[in-house]
């Protein structure tokens, strides 16, 4: 039976940043959206004279939100997981131990991991619809679920034929950033769509380091993800415009009238190592901890940014 320290490395928490990279910067641009703190703590009204959230409406919408990307993260991992496990694909690894793979839990009990996981988020996705009366969510959440299991399960896995990148995109970067911005504000601006597309191409890139990394692994037990049909080189240029390209997005919340959005430039601080290591050749084990970092200018670029709009 795993341990509960196995159950929590099963989570991958270094993927978790990337469930609350895209609330922070839905929250900002809904924050915008509605005139800001200012708005919010002064009572205003939304465009058409709508009613706006009052603080507490924000901080509830915005945890919802953030328990349903908790909720989709984990359970993807904990699919993943079983999925990959059951295969064979995870028998021989670089990085972290699987749960499944490694034997350490019965596949049975990472699945049902996986479901609880997706469980609350679906449990958190139904309170949101109910608080912000934004309906089109629960098609889309119930999209995102499917979606988090066939990336690895099902007959035809969708992330075996170099997919998961269009997954992570559209499910980690448009449709959580877009909620969150939504629920907040009842409508979605430029300055969020542009914040979408940003974090979705950190999330790519942090999928891209992953795959780098498991090229020869992947490539031995026919898992045929985005990094090995580019192959090494062309990858690990990739992911450099993975990371580079959300930077050229900031126009957009600039020109949409949040021009405190540039405040995002300065989490190019935290970018620059793990370009370095990537691009510097490196693989196998000494490219985990570039997979965190990646993760962790995601956060930083997503709160400067949620920030810079909010304000």
């Amino acid at each position: 039976m795993a341990t509960f320290g196995e159950w929590v490395s099963g989570a991958r928490l270094r993927t978790l940043p990337l469930a609350l990279a895209p609330v922070l910067i839905g929250t900002g641009a809904g924050l915008g959206d509605i005139g800001g703190f200012s708005a919010i703590i002064l009572g205003a009204t939304g465009p058409g004279e709508a009613p706006i959230p009052d603080v507490g409406g924000v901080l509830l919408r915005s945890l919802l939100a953030l328990l349903v990307a908790l909720g989709l993260q984990i359970g993807s991992n904990y699919a993943n997981d079983y999925s990959d496990g059951i295969r064979g694909t995870d028998d021989e690894r670089v990085g972290p131990m699987r749960l499944t793979g490694s034997g350490a839990a019965e596949p049975e009990a990472v699945k049902r991991a996986a479901f609880i996981s997706f469980g609350v988020a679906a449990v958190a996705g139904i309170a949101l619809v109910l608080v912000s009366h934004q309906w089109w969510l629960i098609p889309v959440g119930v999209l995102a679920v499917l979606a988090a299991w066939y990336y690895t399960g099902g007959k035809r896995p969708y992330g075996y034929m170099a997919l998961g990148e269009v997954f992570v995109f559209v499910f980690f970067g448009l449709v959580a950033t877009l909620g969150t911005a939504s629920a907040i504000a009842g409508s979605v601006s430029v300055a969020a769509v542009s914040g979408a597309i940003g974090i979705g191409l950190f999330a790519c890139a942090v999928l891209m380091a992953n795959n780098i990394r498991d090229i020869p692994s992947d490539s031995a037990v026919g898992k045929t993800t985005l990094a090995v049909v580019l192959g090494d080189g062309a990858a690990r240029a990739v992911y450099t415009l993975m990371v580079a390209l959300p930077y050229v997005f900031l126009m957009g919340p600039i020109i949409d009238g949040h021009p405190l959005a540039v405040l995002a430039v300065l989490s190019l601080v935290v970018v620059v190592q793990p370009v370095k290591v990537v691009l510097s050749g490196a693989n196998g084990a000494t490219l985990i901890p570039t997979i965190k970092s990646t993760s962790l200018a995601a956060l930083a670029y997503a709160f400067l940014l949620g920030v810079g709009t909010a304000l």
